[in-house]
């Protein structure tokens, strides 16, 4: 306190003239419109882009909510596209009688290995979400996998880049399909087998789920032809298919539930019987 006043008393001209030359600078803005409109815009200047700084700071911690209401967007506009796509096959559509047969959930990749012979990843919804086993699960770029076990609040994920992964999928342009595999080497490319001579295969073709299992609907994208050959017998193409997703980066994913899997399932066992 002591060195305060002395700082005062040694400087104290100095200050009485800091304060006189404020008090003059407040009586000229007060009297004068022109100074007074100068002095409130530079005023507004600098709070604004104070208030700037500060809302870019809060944007930026606020981003992984923000991404989380993306994703829960992104989820309803899959399902009201996925749903209508379907309903579309049909000649007449009742809009009042319309069925959301496929559900999704969206959630978080968590763990995620890739570099395996049998890559698994880990999201962030269990059984508390009505997650069970065997659903598909796609991201906003393609296929990822199928839901294999799950907890109260987690589930794991068979990836596509797993060699015992099996899934249905067709040529887009032809619609002739096989069976979509992984031979254990690039995380870019997955392997379509048993598709017959007579698809016409060509470089840069589309590769879809196929909708022939009650996991996916038909239209998932996987990928698009890197390079294909014919088998020994020369019946059925080995086709080599480069993801669009990059398995080795994946954030947000997508859960999907058939609502007609288990009737579909029933029907099947009974006629198997």
């Amino acid at each position: 306190m002591q060195q305060i006043i002395n700082f005062i008393i040694r400087n104290k001209n100095f200050l009485l003239f800091l304060l006189l030359f404020c008090i003059s600078i407040l009586f000229t803005i007060q009297s004068h419109s022109y100074h007074k409109s100068k002095f409130v815009n530079s005023a507004n200047f600098l709070s604004g882009g104070v208030y700037n700084s500060v809302n870019n700071i809060s944007s930026y911690f606020n981003l992984k909510s923000q991404n989380q209401l993306l994703a829960e967007e992104n989820n309803r506009l899959n399902e009201l596209l996925l749903n209508y796509e379907i309903d579309s096959d049909s000649a007449f559509k009742d809009s009042v009688n319309f069925k959301q047969q496929y559900k999704f959930t969206s959630a978080n990749v968590i763990r995620n290995s890739y570099a395996a012979t049998n890559n698994y990843l880990l999201v962030n919804k269990g059984r508390n979400d009505s997650i069970k086993e065997d659903l598909g699960v796609r991201s906003q770029r393609g296929l990822v996998g199928i839901i294999d076990k799950t907890s109260a609040n987690y589930a794991t994920v068979i990836s596509i880049l797993n060699t015992s992964s099996k899934i249905s999928a067709l040529l887009k342009r032809t619609n002739h399909f096989g069976t979509l595999k992984w031979d254990g080497n690039s995380p870019q490319i997955v392997q379509l087998t048993d598709v017959e001579k007579i698809a016409g295969v060509m470089q840069g073709d589309t590769i879809i789920t196929s909708g022939r299992s009650s996991i996916f609907p038909k239209g998932i994208q996987i990928g698009i032809v890197e390079d294909f050959k014919l088998d020994a017998a020369e019946n059925f193409y080995d086709i080599n298919v480069r993801l669009f997703n990059d398995m080795t980066n994946l954030e947000h994913v997508y859960i999907i539930e058939n609502t007609d899997k288990e009737e579909i399932e029933s029907l099947l066992e009974s006629t198997n019987e």
